[in-house]
């Protein structure tokens, strides 16, 4: 933690003790250091205009940051091989449609795209850039085994995030993303949830220090049959446990954004929530433990349908919210991109156009105005995956 020298002259509170101005007998005027927390370095003013950026008015998160395995698999859903060149062609489309940037303010990105140009040699951190967007880069290292737990995992990835997040501030990047899960089924263990908050919480705050936003992201599975309000009591312990360690890191809240799983029962339980239902639970938890200071919320879509996920943002957005209440989408933004496009080069503007379909129904739920009429059974259709990994 870095100290701040102050002379003992200089504040009339220091240590919690008025200073008096009475005049000292000593000619000598004594000193003494004082430890105080300095938050977010020198990037705090950037920090803070950052997260406003990205939580702005009726946008949200595109999140393209499947590890290349990942990748793989969708690529594969489409008969193409897992290469270098088809991942690059999947994410110019992506990135390069026209017009994203009006429902569309940040767009997390895998190391290879943080580095990778367009086939007609333009960056596309700089693509993004023209076209309103911010960039950001996935900075954990990906789930392992946590010994002594109920067969849950931890996060890896703080060994180098110094260097590497000052590396991809320079590369263009200006916000970060670090997953880690909780599983209602596994317990959750009292050790899973510590762990996956200090995790959070140091990468946090090597984030700010680098000049990144970090995006804190312990997703909540939806795997298990357990009703609503299970998952909204693991959900106020997990955050409650977060925002602690945040504070205790001396994190800047004003400078963080948040990416929660939505409050619902778990996917195999036999009572589906509604949107409403849904809504209720998962404000009544972030009420209870986030402070308004943070400046978004960009919820994951966990495997829930496109519709679903704009259906259940849209209701979130039915009356004011201390912070700004949008998506950080990845399958629901892409699902129907993906099957449109097929690899093939003359379907590329229609999967573009199939791209700000789903945009801006998101944006409009951003708003609190979207409607599901006229939405293909298609878009309705589940992703839910049992212990589903990227």
């Amino acid at each position: 933690m870095a100290c701040a020298k102050l002379n003992s002259l200089s504040s009339q509170w220091i240590g919690n003790n008025p200073f008096s101005s009475r005049r000292r007998s000593s000619s000598v005027t004594s000193t003494r250091s004082v430890s105080l927390p300095i938050r977010a370095s020198s990037y705090s003013d950037e920090l803070v205009q950052t997260a406003k950026t990205v939580a702005s008015r009726g946008r949200g998160i595109l999140a393209i940051d499947e590890s290349n395995a990942t990748a793989g698999k969708r690529l594969a859903s489409i008969g193409l091989d897992n290469t270098e060149a088809n991942r690059q062609a999947y994410r110019q489309l992506l990135l390069t449609t026209p017009g994203l940037g009006e429902y569309v303010s940040g767009s997390i990105l895998f190391e290879e795209t943080l580095y990778q140009s367009t086939t007609d040699g333009k960056k596309f951190v700089d693509v993004l850039r023209e076209g309103n967007i911010v960039p950001g880069i996935k900075v954990d290292k990906g789930l392992v085994p946590l010994p002594g737990s109920n067969n849950e995992s931890w996060c890896q990835g703080l060994d180098g995030l110094a260097s590497r997040s000052a590396e991809y501030y320079k590369q263009g990047a200006r916000f970060a993303k670090w997953r880690t899960v909780v599983s209602i089924p596994s317990g959750p263990s009292a050790l899973a949830i510590k762990e996956a908050a200090w995790g959070l919480a140091r990468y946090a705050a090597i984030s700010q220090d680098n000049g990144l936003v970090p995006i804190v992201e312990p997703e909540i599975l939806l795997d298990g049959d357990h009703p609503i309000e299970r998952t909204l009591e693991v959900a106020e312990k997990v955050w409650s446990e977060v925002f602690f360690y945040l504070a205790q890191n001396n994190v800047l809240f004003e400078g963080i954004l948040l990416k929660p799983s939505m409050v619902t029962p778990g996917a195999e339980h036999k009572e589906k929530a509604s949107p409403e239902t849904i809504a209720k639970y998962t404000l009544t938890m972030l009420k209870r433990r986030v402070p308004p200071a943070v400046p978004g919320i960009m919820f994951l879509s966990g495997g829930q349908s496109e519709v679903e996920a704009t259906l259940n943002l849209n209701a979130m957005n039915q009356s004011p919210n201390p912070w700004h209440v949008s998506f950080s989408y990845a399958r629901a933004l892409q699902n129907s991109v993906l099957k449109t496009w097929q690899g093939r080069p003359e379907n590329v503007e229609a999967a573009q156009k199939s791209l700000l379909v789903r945009a801006k129904a998101n944006s409009l739920a951003q708003l609190g105005r979207y409607s599901a009429e006229g939405e293909n059974e298609e878009a309705k259709a589940g992703m839910f995956v049992k212990g589903y990994t990227y």
